[in-house]
């Protein structure tokens, strides 16, 4: 408040006593010396533009599913692991990779792909020029390690299922490269036995996103034969991903 308010104020009240006493009473006889009041800023709270806002509620949801993982018991898968990997990378990027499960490596850190077969993942995809930390997202049909690295069991994939497609609903991807038979035959639903080369240098769909198969980087270790067809797919992968995504690797720093 202004002095000049608080002074006009004062003669009121002095006045209204005045005239209700019938003299001037003693609190009113000096009159105070009054002062603007100081004006308290308070801190500027940081703009976002929207783009912003939806990208720090996706990160929130993001994390909050993956809370979730850590403390999912719907499978006895829950009971032999050491840690959860529910995924890692970058949220909001255009390109989701999923592989079948953790390995024994993955198992002690809580992180996909980080044992020999994840080292190779990451020179397959800087070959194209994608980066789990910087424009892509890494996630497994199962978050648990199977005992002695086994494939999954259909019904342990099923049990993971509405988290996997959870975090396709909150990451959107623009497209999905699936790593190896058994994440094929996940996504695909795919019943009977059958050769991945099969299912090569095509274009499916998974919840509506776009997928492309190709082989496990495990297998790639197992049988060197593999490697060129794996090149030829990540050729075809990087293309449609141009396509949809001109600009995916403008950030991307070998």
């Amino acid at each position: 408040m202004k002095a000049q308010e608080k002074e006009l104020i004062y003669n009121l009240l002095k006045a209204a006593s005045g005239n209700f006493y019938g003299y001037t009473s003693p609190v009113y006889q000096k009159s105070p010396c009054f002062t603007d009041d100081k004006i308290i800023e308070k801190p500027v709270s940081p703009s976002f533009t929207q783009t912003e806002k939806k990208e720090n509620i996706k990160s929130d949801s993001v994390l909050s599913l993956s809370e979730k993982i850590e403390n999912c018991q719907r499978c006895p898968l829950h009971s032999t692991r050491t840690n959860v990997v529910p995924g890692m990378g970058v949220i909001g990027s255009s390109v989701l990779v999923i592989g079948e499960g953790p390995g024994e490596e993955e198992d002690k850190q809580g992180l996909p792909f980080v044992g020999p077969a994840g080292q190779l993942l990451d020179k397959m995809l800087a070959a194209i020029q994608l980066d789990r930390n910087k424009n892509c997202y890494i996630a497994n049909v199962v978050k648990c390690r199977p005992p002695y690295n086994r494939d999954p069991k259909p019904e342990e994939a099923l049990a993971c299922k509405s988290f996997l497609d959870a975090q396709i609903h909150l990451l959107k991807p623009k497209i999905i490269l699936a790593l190896g038979k058994v994440a094929v035959k996940n996504l695909l639903n795919i019943q009977e036995e059958f050769s991945l080369n099969k299912y090569r240098k095509q274009i499916f769909e998974y919840n509506n996103v776009p997928l492309i198969v190709t082989y496990h980087p495990s297998a790639l270790l197992r049988n060197i034969e593999f490697k060129k067809p794996a090149w030829e797919d990540l050729k075809f992968f990087k293309s449609e991903l141009e396509k949809l995504c001109p600009d995916y690797a403008k950030d991307f720093i070998q």
